[in-house]
C-alpha cells in the first residue's frame, strides 16, 4: 500500500484542480507545498497580486474616469505603496483561505514543506520545522510552477533592481522605471506604473511587443501608453545596470544610457524543478527547468505527470487548471476529453487586451479569406457611460459561410466579453447569430452586434458587386 493514490507537488492552479479532481473520483490525495505558498505563485506573487494591483491603480488614480472628469482627475493625490498593498494583501488572504477550504472540503491532505523525489514512487518532504518525512504514492503530478528568470550578469537587490515577483514589494512608487522585456508581464507592469505617474522606459530586443497579438490592437495599446509618457526602445538590449546611491544607470548595447529609480527585469520564466531531484525518479528538465510531457500530460516515467507552467507554453492559469484536471482524470483511469484548442488569451495591461482564434496576420499567411467587422466603444452608449473612448472589438469573419475566425478586444472589460465570441466560435455559430441576437442595452457586449453588422454589410457589398 502507498500512502497516497495520487500525490501532487505544488498547490497552484494546476495542482489544486488536479488534487480536487482526483479526490472527487474517490482517490486518496495529498498535495505538497510550503505554508507561505498555498495557491502557488499565481496567488502569492503572480497573477492575483498583479491583477489586484491593477484594480487598485485604476481606482486610486482615477484613470478610467478621466474621459468624463478631465485629465487631472485623481481619487487620491498621493498614492502610496501602502494603499496598493492593502488591497493586494486582502485578496491574497481571502483567496488562500478559499483554497484551504476547498482542499479540506474534498479531503485532500495538505503536506506542509518542500518535496524531492527519492524514487518514482517516493518523495522526501523537508518540513518547515526542520524534520524530514518519507511519503509514498502510486501516481504523482508535478505542478511546481515557475519563477522569474534572472540573468547571471544582473545583481538583483529587491529595491533598485527587481524581477516581476519583487516589483509588488517595492518600498515606494518609483518616479522613473526601466522595464526590460516587452512581453505580457513587462507590459502589464509598465502600464500600471505609467498610470501611477512613473516615467517608464521599455527596452525590448525584438522590433515589436506582444507579437502574437493583433497588430492593430498592439498599435492602439502603444499609442495609449505613449500618451502616458511611456518611452519604447525596440531593437535594443541592456548591456549593464550600474547601481548608484540614489538610482540605477541602464547602459544599452547601442551606447544609450537611461537613469531610473528602479529597473524591472521581465526576462521570461524558469521552471522550479532544480530542487525536485528529478533524476532520482528517472526524469530530467531542459535548461529552462521545463518537463516534457505527452498529450495526456504524462512524463517519460509512466506514473508521473506534469502540468501547468512547468511544462511551458501557454503557461496561463486558465489552461493550467484544465491541464491539472485532465492529468488527474487520466491518472485515475477515467475517460477524458482533450483540452479545447479554442483558448482565450487575456493581457491585463491598461487598457486590457483579449482575443481568441486567429489574427489577421495568421489568416493572411495561410491565404484564408476573411472580412473585418469593427465596433468602437465610443459609438456605444455603455462606452460613453464608463468613459472608454478608445476601446474596440474586432471580428474576423469567413465570407464563405459567416463563421467567426477570430475575436479581438481592446479596452474596458476585454477579458470578460471575449468569452461571448469564444462561445459562438466553439459552438460553430456564425455572424448571423450575433446579428439576430438581442443584447442588453446599454452594454459593452452590444459591440458584437455592431461589429457583426459591419462585417455582414461588407460581405453583402462584395456579393452584390460580383453578381
Amino acid at each position: 500500500m502507498y500512502d497516497y493514490d495520487l500525490l501532487v507537488l505544488g498547490s497552484g492552479p494546476s495542482g489544486q484542480k488536479a488534487a480536487i479532481a482526483a479526490a472527487k473520483l474517490g482517490r486518496r490525495v495529498g498535495i505538497v507545498d510550503r505554508r507561505d505558498m498555498i495557491g502557488g505563485v499565481c496567488i502569492n506573487t503572480g497573477t492575483v497580486p498583479s491583477k489586484t494591483l491593477r484594480e487598485a491603480v485604476l481606482y486610486l488614480s482615477g484613470m478610467s474616469q478621466r474621459d468624463l472628469y478631465g485629465s487631472s482627475y485623481r481619487l487620491k493625490d498621493e498614492i502610496t505603496v501602502g494603499d496598493l498593498a492593502a488591497r493586494t494583501q486582502h485578496v491574497i488572504s481571502r483567496q488562500t483561505d478559499v483554497i484551504r477550504n476547498q482542499l479540506a472540503r474534498n479531503r485532500v491532505t495538505l503536506i506542509t514543506g518542500t518535496g524531492r523525489f527519492a524514487d518514482a514512487h517516493t518523495i522526501w518532504v523537508d518540513g518547515e520545522s526542520g524534520q524530514e518525512s518519507r511519503v509514498t504514492f502510486d501516481k504523482a503530478i508535478i505542478a511546481a510552477g515557475t519563477r522569474p528568470a534572472r540573468p547571471d550578469s544582473v545583481e538583483f537587490d529587491e529595491r533598485t533592481i527587481v524581477d516581476s515577483d519583487g516589483v509588488i514589494n517595492l518600498e515606494s512608487i518609483p518616479r522613473s522605471m526601466v522595464v526590460v522585456g516587452a512581453g505580457v508581464i513587462g507590459m502589464e507592469y509598465a502600464s500600471m506604473f505609467a498610470a501611477l505617474g512613473t516615467k517608464v522606459t521599455v527596452v525590448e530586443r525584438r522590433d515589436r511587443m506582444l507579437d502574437f497579438c493583433d497588430e492593430e490592437v498592439v498599435e492602439s495599446l502603444k499609442y495609449h501608453l505613449r500618451d502616458l509618457s511611456v518611452t519604447f526602445r525596440f531593437g535594443e538590449e541592456v548591456a549593464a545596470v550600474e547601481k548608484h546611491q540614489s538610482a540605477a544607470l541602464c547602459v544599452l548595447k547601442s551606447g544609450k544610457k537611461i537613469v531610473a529609480d528602479t529597473v524591472m527585469y521581465s526576462a521570461g520564466r524558469q521552471g522550479q524543478t532544480d530542487s525536485l531531484a528529478l533524476e532520482a525518479a528517472g526524469l530530467q528538465a531542459d535548461r529552462r527547468g521545463r518537463i516534457t510531457v505527452d498529450a495526456d500530460y504524462r512524463t517519460a516515467v509512466e506514473n508521473i505527470y506534469a502540468v501547468g507552467d512547468v511544462i511551458g507554453f501557454p503557461a496561463l492559469a486558465s489552461t493550467s487548471m484544465e491541464q491539472g484536471r485532465i492529468a488527474a482524470q487520466h491518472a485515475c483511469g477515467e475517460p477524458v476529453r482533450a483540452l479545447n484548442e479554442l483558448q482565450p488569451i487575456g493581457i491585463y495591461t491598461i487598457p486590457e487586451i483579449s482575443f481568441v482564434g486567429k489574427t489577421e496576420e495568421q489568416l493572411t499567411e495561410s491565404s484564408t479569406p476573411f472580412e473585418v467587422g469593427i465596433a468602437r466603444y465610443r459609438e456605444l452608449a455603455r462606452g460613453q457611460i464608463v468613459g472608454d473612448s478608445y476601446g474596440m472589438l474586432k471580428l474576423l469573419v469567413s465570407p464563405a459561410d459567416g463563421r467567426l475566425l477570430g475575436v479581438h478586444v481592446f479596452g474596458t472589460g476585454a477579458t470578460e466579453i471575449v468569452h461571448i465570441g469564444q462561445t459562438v466560435m466553439g459552438c460553430g455559430g456564425t455572424v448571423d447569430y450575433l446579428i439576430d441576437a438581442v443584447f442588453n442595452y446599454p452594454t459593452l457586449a452590444e459591440a458584437y452586434k455592431v461589429a457583426a453588422l459591419d462585417a455582414s454589410n461588407k460581405i453583402r457589398n462584395i456579393v452584390r458587386i460580383e453578381g
